[in-house]
């Protein structure tokens, strides 16, 4: 890891001083930036960020007072550490207005070497310290987001394995395990009081004729389209289900007028009735199918097999019966 090699600010209007405080600080592990006047100061520091600045207190225009609270003020130079060098100033009242102003410490003219490099050495130290925690700080931020981009990529995974497990690939419909789930569940939400529901199976009349004459492209396509028509018709509380080839299941959510429930059925098979034209290798490819349909009510006490059973044997008797058809199980 390289970090950015420290710059000391100098701040004297006398250019005899600075050639002395330059020679002072030539043995410092710094780069040293030089200004003669207030104006000069400010403006190197908006251009760049000292480790410490070594400033002046009189200077003609703009004193250092001024050039320190200008400092201390601005968001982006608050944090730099001043020291007044000076001659005069050094009783307490002004003492404490440098402090006020911004500065952290004085060195008094004439310069004792031995006192500037040790002052100089603890403020460049604390300036190394402060840029390795803070490097520190945005590698452990950068690792953090890392951190929460794969954890949400991984959650993102996790679900789409999920659905993907619980889907059917073709249509995008749940599949069996997912029906058998919400089946499982509104049973005993129906058992503990809650709302009866209608199950109906579908099984498509035609369609085997249509995947044997066109082939399986045409078969999925016809399969997607009768998905979408079903999806399209059904509430959003209610579940549309593939449970494969050509067989669908229907949860009718709080339906438990059998009269309401076979309407809704025979309304359903009209729309899966309706003709297709199916896009398949570029090939428009007309198909006209039917749907069998199996109606059963959930009774009190009911369990998953006798409901399916009971769907399931009335949609044998709707295709028995001349397909195309809905039948409410007796």
């Amino acid at each position: 890891m390289t970090s950015t090699r420290p710059k000391i600010l100098v701040v004297d209007d006398t250019p005899a001083n600075l050639v002395a405080m330059r020679r002072l600080l030539a043995r410092v592990d710094a780069d040293i930036y030089e200004a003669a006047s207030g104006n000069d100061a400010l403006a190197l520091c908006l251009d760049h960020r000292f480790a410490l600045v070594l400033l002046d207190v009189n200077m003609p225009e703009m004193d250092g007072f001024e050039v320190a609270q200008f400092i201390s003020d601005n968001d982006g130079m608050g944090e730099t550490p001043i020291i007044f060098v000076t001659a005069a100033y050094a009783d307490d009242i002004n003492r404490i207005r440098g402090y006020t102003a911004g500065a952290v410490d004085y060195i008094a003219k004439p310069i004792n070497d031995v006192i500037l490099q040790s002052k100089v050495k603890v403020f460049l130290d604390l300036y190394r310290a402060r840029a390795l925690l803070q490097t520190a700080l945005d590698e452990l931020s950068l690792r953090n987001e890392q951190l929460t981009r794969e954890v949400n990529e991984r959650t993102r995974m996790e679900q789409l394995v999920r659905h993907q497990a619980m889907h059917d690939a073709l249509t995008g419909l749940p599949n069996r395990t997912l029906f058998r789930e919400r089946l499982e569940s509104a049973i005993a939400t129906a058992n503990d009081g809650g709302h009866a529901f209608a199950l109906a199976y579908i099984d498509i009349d035609g369609f085997k004729g249509v995947n044997d004459s066109h082939g399986h492209a045409a078969g999925d396509e016809l399969l997607k389209a009768i998905a979408a028509r079903m999806a399209a018709r059904t509430r959003a509380s209610d579940t549309v289900a593939r449970l494969g080839g050509d067989e669908f299941a229907l949860l009718l959510d709080g339906t438990s007028d059998a009269e309401n429930a076979l309407a809704r059925c025979r309304a359903l098979g009209e729309v899966i009735a309706e003709p297709y034209m199916l896009d398949v290798a570029g090939a428009r490819i007309p198909a006209h199918i039917g749907a069998s349909i199996g109606v059963t009510l959930f009774r009190d006490g009911d369990a998953y097999d006798r409901l399916v059973a009971s769907a399931d044997g009335a949609m044998y008797e709707a295709k028995r019966g001349g397909k195309n058809r809905s039948v409410l199980a007796a």
